[in-house]
C-alpha cells in the first residue's frame, strides 16, 4: 500500500495510480483512497465521497475510489489488477473525472447527485459523460480511448455490459471530435 498526505493506493495498482493522477494535478492536495472490493453491482470501479467528508468544508472533503477485485471476461473471471496497464490507468482516469466533477459540488448537491444517480438512467449517462469530458480534457484521450476499446471490442464482456457502456458513456468518435 503507498500512502502518501493525500492518496492511499493499493501496490499492485501504484504505477497506474499515479500516472492517472499526473493528469489531474488540481487533486495533488485532495484526499483520495483507492479501495478493492470484492464486488461492485454492474460496475468494475466506482469514484464517491467519503459520507462523513459530506458536512464539512469542500476543500477537506475526502474520496474513495472503490475497485471491483475481479472482473468477468467472457466465460473467464480475472483479476482487475491483471488487466493492461493502460486499460487500467484509463479506468482509474474515468473515476478521477468522477472525483472533478464532485469536488465543487456542495455537500447536499452530493446526497442530490446520488439520489438522482440511482433512480434516473439519463442522470447516469450525463454524470458518466462528464467524468469522460474531465479525463478527455485532462490530456486522457488515449488512455480513455484504448479502455473503451477493450471493453467495445477485445474484452469479450457480456452484451448486456457493453450495451450500457455504448448507452451512458462518450463513444470513442465523440471523444476523438
Amino acid at each position: 500500500m503507498s500512502v502518501n498526505a493525500q492518496q492511499i493506493i493499493p501496490k499492485v495498482i501504484e504505477k497506474e495510480a499515479k500516472i492517472a493522477l499526473s493528469h489531474y494535478p488540481e487533486l495533488a492536495d485532495t484526499s483520495i483512497e483507492f479501495k478493492f472490493k470484492k464486488k461492485i453491482k454492474k460496475s468494475t470501479m466506482q469514484a464517491q465521497p467519503k459520507f462523513a467528508s459530506l458536512f464539512g468544508s469542500k476543500k477537506k472533503r475526502s474520496y474513495k475510489i472503490l475497485i471491483s477485485k475481479r472482473i468477468k471476461i467472457a466465460d473467464t473471471v480475472y483479476k482487475t489488477k491483471d488487466i493492461p496497464s493502460e486499460i487500467m490507468i484509463g479506468w482509474l482516469g474515468h473515476e478521477l473525472g468522477h472525483v472533478m466533477d464532485f469536488k465543487n459540488r456542495s455537500g447536499a448537491n452530493l446526497i442530490g447527485f446520488g439520489l438522482r444517480y440511482l433512480f434516473s438512467k439519463n442522470y447516469i449517462k450525463r454524470a458518466e459523460r462528464m467524468a469522460d469530458s474531465y479525463a478527455v480534457a485532462h490530456g486522457m484521450e488515449d488512455y480513455i480511448l484504448a479502455t473503451k476499446e477493450f471493453i467495445l471490442t477485445k474484452a469479450g464482456l457480456s452484451q448486456k455490459y457493453v450495451d450500457r457502456i455504448k448507452r451512458l458513456y462518450l463513444s470513442p468518435e465523440e471523444i476523438m471530435d
